[in-house]
């Protein structure tokens, strides 16, 4: 007996419901060449957990991860980019003010002068993390599987503080060579749009175009052109960041730190059931400790006028002990 078509089948086998079906498949198709392979799904950012991770590669006991790149040889070498003594912050003012993107701004509490008072003081309470202030994660940010990078345990982190993994570790500061990748000057734009992808295949176009290569003990600076949008156009709902491509990449060249002008991650972050695989990657995997939010616009101006896409960075974190992060100005000195 021959079987009755359904509803459903008779719908499907419609022109109408085919041509739809065929757009659908072209689309993904299409999406899947963008991201580099046929689809990244959270098992392709599980298995790069294992292949990329440097956890005991400095031993049981470490907490620098990739800032161990950075050795006294590789800081004499940044010292000596040093050419003009001209130098550019990379951090934003201070949110005081709430918006879609900064639920958490500053609080700064004045006790002002009075006439017979002659000192002025104030208080200054922020939440570093977000979208809005300028800050460097702390490897205890990100935690993968109840574990944060080397595999100390998520218990480790308490009320008082992170006993592991802490900003503490960076007391000392950092400095080293800087090299800006400026993928809106790449592909002549005045900024990506919110939700776009730079992918290592623009990392390495970067570096045919600038002539400069990434190496070890380096800080990457990713310039999206975030804030120039931002200013003017105000807040998006997506937000352009770096796919998850780009961390093979980094890990291959032994870059010391990640920094972007927003969040490091795309988002949407184009891999199935993972949020910010990027942040994971490099926070838990590398051990690299991430800039986030960074204000790189007046550096892409002066880089741009002097044709130089690397200088000498210094940054110096708050020294509190158990903090997953702090706010951060980064210094450039060309």
């Amino acid at each position: 007996m021959k079987p009755t078509p359904t509803l459903l089948t008779a719908l499907l086998l419609t022109p109408i419901m085919q041509t739809f079906m065929r757009s659908c498949l072209s689309l993904f198709f299409l999406c899947s060449i963008a991201y580099g392979q046929e689809t990244w799904t959270k098992a392709d950012v599980d298995r790069l957990m294992t292949e990329l991770s440097n956890w005991g590669k400095w031993g049981a006991d470490d907490q620098m991860g990739t800032l161990n790149y950075i050795t006294p040889e590789v800081r004499q070498a940044a010292a000596k980019l040093v050419k003009e003594g001209i130098t550019v912050s990379l951090s934003r003012d201070a949110a005081k003010t709430k918006a879609p993107d900064n639920g958490s701004p500053y609080e700064h509490n004045i006790a002002a002068a009075s006439e017979n008072q002659g000192w002025n003081g104030d208080s200054i309470k922020v939440a570093c993390h977000g979208l809005a202030h300028t800050h460097l994660d702390a490897l205890c940010h990100k935690l993968y599987g109840g574990k944060m990078y080397n595999g100390y345990s998520y218990k480790t982190v308490t009320a008082n503080g992170a006993e592991k993994n802490s900003i503490i570790k960076l007391k000392a500061g950092v400095f080293s060579r800087a090299v800006l990748i400026d993928i809106p000057l790449l592909k002549g734009v005045d900024y990506l749009e919110p939700g776009t992808a730079v992918f290592a295949s623009d990392l390495d176009a970067w570096e045919k175009h600038s002539g400069v290569t990434v190496g070890a003990g380096d800080i990457v600076l990713v310039r999206t052109g975030h804030w120039k949008r931002r200013d003017t156009l105000g807040v998006a709902a997506q937000r352009p960041g770096l796919h998850v491509s780009c961390v093979p990449w980094l890990h291959d060249r032994k870059a010391a730190m990640i920094g972007t002008d927003l969040a490091l991650d795309v988002s949407p972050s184009q891999v199935r059931f993972s949020d910010q695989p990027v942040h994971q990657l490099c926070l838990v995997a590398l051990g690299m400790p991430v800039l986030d939010c960074a204000d790189l616009e007046q550096l892409s101006i002066e880089a741009a006028k002097r044709k130089r896409w690397d200088f000498l960075i210094s940054m110096a974190p708050l020294a509190v002990d158990g903090a997953t992060g702090s706010p951060i100005n980064p210094i450039v000195t060309f």
